[in-house]
């Protein structure tokens, strides 16, 4: 389990304090709960995250102990370090939505026809309780030629899961290399 701290002050000056320390700031939330501004040791917490085999990931701040998804985080566009990160407490038996990843799968056929595999959506929204949260959407593009696509209507959504995203919306495909 990941531990962390409960930032006192959420000024900007603190904030930097504890990015200089090797911190990264946390915003931890859900239905019901009070929001918690916390910091992660950022080694420990991009370890954590890279060794996990779930989408849901355990953590511990101030004596509590919670079962969170990445909502969001923030890159920093010159140096890509990690500054800043959204978690989201999965509250058992309780409907919310999350982001699920996609992944592929296969070698396109369009490759080999000059194409370029494209990915156009990383992360899907879905609704569901933490109990059904899928660990990721696998995408099969092995049939894909130039032009081909793959919709959200095309993928298989698991029971008890609803797809929050257009159904015509393209996810992956391969388009003609110029």
């Amino acid at each position: 389990m990941l531990e962390g701290i409960v930032r006192d002050s959420i000024g900007k000056k603190a904030t930097k304090a504890l990015r200089r320390d090797g911190y990264l700031i946390a915003n931890i939330y859900g239905k019901g709960a009070d929001n918690i501004n916390a910091a992660f040791k950022k080694n420990e917490f991009v370890k954590a995250v890279k060794k996990k085999e779930k989408l849901l990931l355990d953590i511990g701040v101030d004596g509590k102990e919670f079962s969170v998804a990445i909502q969001e985080y923030q890159k920093d566009p010159i140096t890509n370090d990690l500054l800043h990160v959204d978690l989201k407490i999965a509250t058992d038996g309780i409907v919310s939505s999350f982001m699920i990843p996609v992944k592929t799968v296969g070698l396109a056929k369009g490759i080999k026809d000059r194409g370029v595999l494209m990915l156009s959506k990383k992360r899907l929204r879905v609704q569901c309780t933490p109990e059904n949260i899928p660990n990721n959407f696998t995408l099969d593009v092995s049939d894909l030629g130039v032009g081909g696509s793959i919709l959200v209507r095309d993928i298989k959504v698991p029971e008890n899961v609803r797809m929050m995203e257009a159904d015509r919306i393209a996810v992956v495909g391969v388009i003609k290399a110029k």
